[in-house]
C-alpha cells in the first residue's frame, strides 16, 4: 500500500473538512493516508509548549511523515498556496517523491500564471478544475485508471 503524505493549508474549519475528505478519497482508492490535522500535531491545540517545542514537534513529525511518505499530495487553493505545504513540498520533491496537486481557486499569484514555477514545476500532475465537484471526479478517475 502506497503511503501519501497530504499537504494543505488546516487553519478554518472548512479547509480541514476540505483535506478530510480529499484524504477520505486516497483512502478508499487503497492509499495509506498521513494527514497532518489529524495524524501530527497543532499549534493551535498545543496549549502547553513554548513555540519553539511546538515548532520542533511539528518539524519533526511532519518531515519524518514526509520522508516515510512515497507520495506527496497538496492542496494549492488560496491566493498562494499554504506556506507550510509549500514547504513539505520542496522537501519531498528534493526526496524524489512523486507530488500531485488539487488547484480549484482561480485566483493567481504570478502574471498570467496560476502558480508560481517553482511550485508548479516541482508536480508530476495538478488536477486543475475552478469546479470543485468536477476537479475531485478527475482525481477519482484518475486513482481508478492510473494511479498516483
Amino acid at each position: 500500500m502506497k503511503k501519501v503524505y497530504f499537504a494543505g493549508p488546516m487553519f478554518c474549519k472548512s479547509e480541514k473538512d476540505y483535506n478530510a475528505a480529499v484524504a477520505a478519497m486516497l483512502e478508499d482508492a487503497g492509499y495509506s493516508v498521513f494527514l497532518p490535522q489529524r495524524d501530527g500535531n497543532e499549534a493551535a491545540l498545543m496549549k502547553d509548549e513554548t513555540e519553539e517545542e511546538r515548532t520542533r514537534v511539528i518539524f519533526d513529525v511532519d518531515t519524518a511523515a514526509i520522508r516515510n511518505a512515497d507520495v506527496l499530495f497538496m492542496v494549492l487553493d488560496g491566493r498562494v498556496p499554504d506556506e507550510g505545504a509549500c514547504v513539505e513540498l520542496g522537501i519531498a520533491y528534493a526526496l524524489g517523491k512523486p507530488c500531485y496537486g488539487i488547484k480549484t481557486d482561480v485566483r493567481a499569484a504570478e502574471n498570467g500564471m496560476d502558480l508560481n514555477p517553482l511550485i508548479a514545476g516541482c508536480f508530476k500532475r495538478i488536477f486543475r478544475n475552478p469546479d470543485g465537484v468536477a476537479a475531485l471526479r478527475e482525481l477519482a478517475e484518475y486513482l481508478k485508471t492510473t494511479g498516483l
